[in-house]
């Protein structure tokens, strides 16, 4: 992994890492905003190595020497500054821990999955901050390489988000694998298209937006092309749309394509993308859409500012979706209060993190949304629902994470199947668990009523819990429960002791 030394402590950096093409912005955090200072841009074109769920070596090799050399642009920047995202193609991926990890060294960087509608999320983010705060309803579609991304959305907030596996890359391996560009294959790529738009196409209907707006490269490459020809003044036009599928077509071949405005290394996904396109404009009826110069990789940079200074979405996310459940939060503000004070006890000696806190933070608030399905098994209901519900803000590999934590909370601990994950992880995930479960067996009665925090020591495969004289006699309840938890965690090779003061 790479060692950065000499931060400058007002830069931040956000990695994009699509399914056609790697992004890097780098910016500095001027009045709680990121000024953009330098960007890198190559093409990878990951999509086109996923055969049968499996990266192929050539693509994985350029993929990763891409990341050695954006990992020395990263060098000045805090590491935890620095936010990198796998979007469609990492999420196809059967072994994805395996690249993830030898992705993740490259860069130098852990990277995240994010799942498709966080990835719409953040599209839109990057999309509204570009285009600043006006009051107007906005569609906003993003073709990427392997899936197109859907969001309404007012001002600074999304209010309807899909992502569908469809995009420039994929559609242009599935339609036009040879090169060559006919009408009739045009047709079938923009009907397949409209079959995957057709159960969204009613809610983003015109009715529900005033202007439409494109982001990243397939959009903003078209609308280059259209401007260059003189045929729009950089907007894509349904007319332009129609005039641009005629000279792709008389051109048949993609490698005989020269067209102003487009980027030699489009040149083999663009009649992939002009097909997602065009049945983007006959699903949601639009006739004009400018394209923005925001996109995923501007809307991390505003994610990171938010969570730097206490922004976080993921508050937000997680307090509605328990709400959602009729969760008490209440409740699951204790026990979260609780877990995260036994967290500062040993979080030196223990070798966690910030980042940790968080986690073991919504797990405890999180631990029985499971209630909401049954009693009975309520802590593995509440890890489905946690691994696989849209969490604004949280990725993957957060989800499987927090999920992990909600299983293990009850009976005989398990941590279930952590996809993403290096085998550091599963260690920090083994040091967490029993916080929680320590936490939620003395928070059982759900009732509001203080009790003190006992003093944690940490020490190599032991936890020692001190509580003031007479109160463990005074709480019988809590005592069993705390000797019976002794039993269960032996099974993660740790010693529980239980001490009251004399």
């Amino acid at each position: 992994m790479t060692v950065r030394d000499e931060h400058d402590p007002s830069a931040l950096a956000a990695v994009d890492l699509g399914s056609n093409s790697f992004h890097l912005v780098v910016a500095r955090e001027v009045d709680g905003r990121p000024l953009l200072v330098d960007k890198l841009r190559e093409r990878v074109a990951l999509a086109e190595g996923l055969n049968d769920r499996q990266l192929d070596a050539v693509v994985q090799a350029r993929a990763l020497a891409t990341l050695e050399r954006m990992s020395e642009r990263l060098q000045g920047v805090p590491p935890g500054r620095v936010r990198a995202v796998g979007t469609a193609t990492f999420r196809k991926l059967r072994d994805r821990g395996a690249f993830l990890r030898k992705a993740s060294k490259a860069l130098g960087v852990d990277i995240e999955v994010v799942p498709g509608t966080e990835e719409a999320r953040l599209v839109y983010l990057g999309v509204a901050h570009t285009l600043g705060d006006d009051d107007g309803r906005r569609l906003v579609v993003d073709i990427g390489g392997a899936s197109t991304e859907c969001i309404l959305g007012q001002r600074f907030v999304s209010s309807q988000v899909n992502s569908l596996s469809m995009g420039c890359v994929t559609w242009s391996q599935r339609f036009f694998p040879d090169g060559l560009m006919k009408r009739g294959r045009f047709e079938k790529a923009a009907l397949a298209a409209r079959v995957e738009l057709e159960p969204i196409a009613e809610r983003y209907g015109p009715s529900n937006w005033d202007h439409a707006i494109g982001s990243s490269g397939t959009i903003r490459a078209v609308g280059s092309i259209l401007e260059g020809n003189g045929w729009t003044g950089g907007e894509v036009t349904r007319e332009g749309l129609d005039r641009l599928q005629d000279l792709l077509e008389t051109a048949r071949e993609t490698s005989a394509l020269d067209l102003e405005g487009l980027r030699p290394d489009r040149r083999e996904v663009i009649a992939g993308g002009v097909a997602v396109l065009r049945a983007v404009f006959d699903a949601f009826s639009v006739d004009v859409m400018r394209p923005s110069s925001g996109a995923l990789r501007e809307g991390v940079l505003h994610d990171l500012v938010g969570r730097i200074h206490h922004e976080d979405v993921r508050e937000v996310s997680a307090a509605s979706f328990g709400e959602r459940l009729g969760q008490d939060p209440a409740h699951g503000a204790r026990c979260r209060a609780l877990a995260e004070s036994l967290f500062d006890q040993v979080s030196g000696v223990l070798e966690l993190t910030e980042a940790d806190r968080l986690l073991l933070g919504w797990a405890a608030q999180l631990h029985d949304v499971g209630l909401a399905v049954a009693h009975s098994a309520y802590h593995r209901h509440g890890a489905y629902l946690v691994e696989h519900a849209d969490l604004a803000g949280f990725s993957t590999r957060d989800r499987q994470e927090i999920a992990a934590l909600v299983l293990g909370q009850r009976r005989r601990p398990r941590l279930g199947p952590l996809t993403d994950h290096a085998p550091a992880r599963e260690r920090t995930i083994r040091r967490l668990l029993p916080l929680l479960r320590i936490a939620l067996r003395m928070r059982r009665d759900r009732s509001d009523r203080p009790i003190p925090t006992p003093n944690l020591i940490a020490s190599e495969g032991r936890l020692s819990l001190q509580f003031s004289a007479g109160w463990l006699e005074e709480n019988p309840l809590t005592r069993a429960d705390l000797e019976r938890e002794a039993r269960h965690l032996a099974s993660l090779d740790l010693i529980l002791v239980v001490n009251e003061d004399r």
